[in-house]
């Protein structure tokens, strides 16, 4: 993550309350287990105001565009989806979520988008019935990324895309960068995400590799987000969404304070600009269906 010109650290060293999408990560010498058991306004206050920017780029990249069939795996409240309804017709897009509460959010908003509950692992679909598949900011959390990218090539017709993409978690330029920075600098065993998947430089491209997807490509996207405030950048990590959210709720009071005021003297003087980065790739599904599904 990059905040008003200037880097801010590595992150290397770094609503509804139903169970429905979980990730295990290292906290010291434990493992916690994160939620995103959250309602979409809570979701969207801490990663929609980055996903929501990132859509169009990552759209561009998978290169979507008006006619196709298009689906949306781990939509979320619909960040990506907006983004398809744009280019494409609500009747073109399909998207999935394991969240009921995502679910709930992503047919209200966007009616005539066929939204299901579903993991990426076990997509609720026929064969080669997309002319693409994308999973945005989604890889990092799948229970098996091979599988899940696997089963977006099942779904995807011959020749089409799957794409993806993960915030640059490993090399700290993504948006949760300087808190995973800042963590570490207070608590040294934490990791927080940068052993995710997807979350290095090429990982995704072996990810899609093993997927036995096809001229696979990858790159960086970038995005450019102002905060006006440090209480509007910081105030969303206290809603308990993710890994950074669950991480901050399992501190005492001593410790969050520590660790916001820690930020607070890492972060420029406000307004401050910040960039981050996600790692891309994208991928032809095989002419050959032995290839592709075996």
């Amino acid at each position: 993550m990059r905040a008003g010109g200037r880097s801010v650290g590595p992150a290397e060293h770094a609503g509804v309350q139903v169970l429905t999408r979980r990730h295990l990560f290292h906290v010291g010498h434990s493992l916690g287990c994160v939620s995103f058991a959250v309602g979409a306004d809570a979701y969207d206050r801490f990663m929609g105001r980055y996903s929501a920017p990132l859509a169009p780029a990552f759209a561009a990249f998978a290169a979507v565009v008006d006619g196709q069939r298009v689906l949306d795996v781990g939509c979320g409240p619909g960040a990506l989806t907006a983004e398809l309804v744009k280019r494409l017709e609500p009747s073109a897009v399909s998207a999935v979520d394991p969240s009921d509460a995502f679910v709930a959010a992503a047919r209200e908003r966007y009616p005539g988008v066929d939204v299901r509950r579903a993991t990426a692992e076990q997509l609720p679909f026929e064969d080669e019935v997309f002319d693409a598949a994308l999973a945005q900011l989604v890889v990092h959390f799948m229970d098996d990324p091979v599988a899940g990218l696997r089963e977006m090539a099942r779904v995807t017709r011959r020749g089409g895309v799957v794409a993806a993409c993960v915030w640059d978690h490993a090399g700290g330029e993504g948006p949760l960068g300087l808190f995973w920075s800042a963590a570490h600098e207070l608590d040294p065993d934490c990791e927080g995400e940068s052993q995710l998947a997807g979350a290095r430089k090429g990982d995704l491209a072996e990810l899609f590799g093993e997927a036995r997807l096809h001229i696979v490509e990858d790159t960086a996207l970038s995005i450019t987000v102002e905060h006006s405030t440090f209480e509007e950048w910081w105030d969303p990590f206290t809603l308990g969404v993710g890994p950074a959210g669950s991480y901050l709720a399992a501190l005492d009071a001593t410790e969050r304070v520590r660790l916001r005021e820690q930020c607070r003297a890492m972060l420029p003087t406000t307004p401050f600009t910040l960039t981050a980065r996600a790692w891309a790739a994208r991928g032809l599904v095989s002419p050959n269906p032995s290839r592709a599904r075996g």
